[in-house]
């Protein structure tokens, strides 16, 4: 097959010919039509992001495609069916704390890093082998549209977060981070979960408009200062905040993060999926006795649980989460710089590059 490889860091994938991939038992083998290019993509490539990724890899984070082929454990998948292709790997050998990789990107710890021997190739190829449970069904869908369905790979990350603060219908969510890639699918993923409200800080003022023009009044935008902008996001709101999400990059101040966590009401949840503090910086220091005395829930969450998949592939069915919003640029496998480039220049909100082999 034919597929893009990283050699080393510091350089670009190069695309050659590699052996196909050899399908064995709890696998399934895909046809790649469309895969989704990070708008960071060409910092993990020139190792900035100290991503653990095993090398020579072929990377590419999900994708969207047909059933080439399954093992003799696959009762229901059969060859042509449209999937969604789940890159987050968990090692079966330990449900209640597995191994993760995250096919063709990064790996968590040892046990990551041991998974990537095998399901190490991601999706920048002309076929991916992953776990049977990993090519989760999409139902019919025109091939054309493949790469919008591949928007479904960049929802999932805020979907698995606002699963984790468990949020209910009628309830007011901050997405901190509402205008960047990740914040702004957060922002359409919580309306489309039933939220009344989601409050949306930020320093871009076209970004926030643009928030505004597309939901209208469910959206309501901050506009950030130098200051102690807690009081204005709390004003912002209908009511008190009851979710905060924060999906901020690596280069983002944890006083920003800090300053949304706080937001929060008295029992209030709040999720970190950002990157804060990954490259080093400050720590974020959340108040002890604000903590305690307020019953504030903080947990950290690492992208999405497996049956995060099929529940957001039916909301995107019923069309409360609608992906027709997403401005898809497609290029070959063979332009894969380009989509790249393109995808670090382009990175607005509801814009996903895609590379189909």
């Amino acid at each position: 097959m034919k597929a893009a490889v990283l050699e080393e860091f510091g350089t670009m994938p190069s695309v050659r010919e590699l052996p196909d991939p050899v399908l064995g038992t709890g696998e399934v083998l895909v046809d790649v039509v469309a895969a989704p290019v990070l708008p960071y993509a060409g910092e993990v490539f020139r190792g900035e992001r100290n991503y653990l990724l095993t090398l020579p890899v072929v990377p590419g984070a999900g994708a969207v495609g047909r059933v080439r082929a399954t093992g003799p454990d696959a009762t229901r998948l059969k060859p042509g069916d449209w999937v969604l292709c789940d890159p987050t790997i968990r090692s079966r050998d330990d449900a209640r704390t597995p191994d993760i990789t995250l096919q063709g990107l990064s790996a968590r710890g040892e046990g990551g890093l041991f998974l990537q021997r095998h399901f190490g190739h991601g999706a920048y190829a002309e076929q991916v082998l992953v776990p049977t449970e990993n090519a989760v069904p999409l139902g019919p869908i025109d091939a054309a549209d493949a790469g919008r369905w591949a928007a479904l790979s960049l929802c999932l990350v805020p979907y698995g977060g606002l699963l984790a603060a468990q949020l209910q219908p009628g309830e007011t969510v901050l997405v901190s981070g509402a205008t960047g890639n990740f914040g702004s699918a957060g922002v359409a993923v919580a309306l489309a979960m039933g939220a009344a409200c989601v409050v949306a800080p930020g320093r871009n003022a076209d970004a926030l408009a643009d928030l505004e023009r597309r939901f209208g009044a469910r959206v309501r935008t901050v506009r950030l200062t130098e200051d102690d902008d807690t009081a204005r996001m709390r004003g912002t709101a209908p009511g008190p905040i009851d979710v905060v999400l924060d999906l901020l990059p690596p280069s983002a101040s944890a006083a920003v993060t800090r300053t949304a966590a706080m937001t929060v009401r008295e029992y209030g949840r709040v999720v970190l999926m950002g990157g804060v503090g990954m490259l080093g910086g400050d720590d974020l220091a959340l108040p002890y006795p604000w903590l305690m005395r307020n019953n504030i829930t903080v947990r950290g969450q690492w992208l999405a649980p497996r049956e995060a998949n099929s529940s957001l592939i039916a909301l995107a069915r019923a069309g409360l989460l609608d992906l027709g919003g997403f401005a898809v640029t497609e290029f070959r496998l063979d332009d894969i710089a380009d989509a790249v480039g393109h995808a670090a220049k382009e990175q607005a909100r509801f814009a996903l590059t895609v590379i189909r082999p």
